[in-house]
């Protein structure tokens, strides 16, 4: 389980969050602190695997926060869940090493497919360092298990379909390294079966997926969906 620390100076909208962390799989809110001190000391008594952190903080703002961390020689991962948005504090979190940068208001699906991202780079990170690096494209693997795959535009998209959803789908099946089914998309984004496979059958069509058939000792064959790269 990756142990999560929820920082926001809103209680309503801390539990909001805390609450979408806990519909993703593999993720669990260890605590929620309201203010800078609050998450140092939090970071502190360790366990903390990732911070959400809010800029605009009573005591401190996030980045001034992050820094106290690294300067103290805490690493602990860092996604900045924010309003702001000029381009100076987003440059100043991608400085400081933020791995993700998500501008308020967002849906769940947002914030599941950066949760989703990060959780790649830790198994991809856990493979490689078992082996130890041995090339580009080994680096290459843990530079890109953060990168989100683009969903298409509103206009290309079916009536009944939305952007959000279309990006979750599209995350999963770009960050696993083997064909998923119907069924494992739909485990792994919360969606229903029917509309996970009404968005594959939609996006093979489109070209964005390969579709291929597994054949089982009885019954049809399973249709498995492959990400194909631009």
């Amino acid at each position: 389980m990756i142990d999560v620390l929820v920082v926001d100076d809103d209680f309503r909208v801390a539990e909001i969050n805390a609450k979408y962390v806990g519909k993703v799989p593999g993720f669990r809110v260890a605590t929620r602190a309201h203010s800078a001190a609050q998450a140092l000391a939090a970071v502190e008594r360790g366990g903390i695997d990732l911070v959400l952190l809010d800029h605009y903080l009573p005591d401190q703002t996030g980045l001034e926060l992050v820094h106290r961390m690294r300067e103290q020689g805490h690493g602990t991962d860092v996604i900045m869940i924010t309003a702001a948005s000029d381009v100076t504090t987003v440059q100043k979190a991608m400085r400081l090493g933020a791995l993700h940068y998500l501008v308020k208001p967002f849906t769940f699906a947002a914030l599941r497919t950066r949760l989703d991202s990060y959780a790649a780079l830790c198994r991809t990170v856990d493979r490689v360092g078992g082996r130890g690096l041995t090339g580009q494209e080994q680096v290459d693997r843990i530079f890109g298990a953060l990168r989100t795959a683009p969903a298409p535009s509103s206009p290309g998209l079916p009536s009944g379909h939305s952007e959000p959803t279309t990006d979750l789908i599209c995350g999963v099946l770009h960050r696993a390294d083997h064909p998923l089914s119907a069924h494992e998309v739909a485990a792994r984004t919360g969606l229903s079966r029917s509309t996970a496979q009404r968005y594959l059958r939609h996006l093979e069509q489109a070209g964005r997926l390969r579709l291929s058939l597994k054949y089982g000792d009885t019954g049809r064959p399973e249709h498995q969906y492959a990400w194909v790269a631009p």
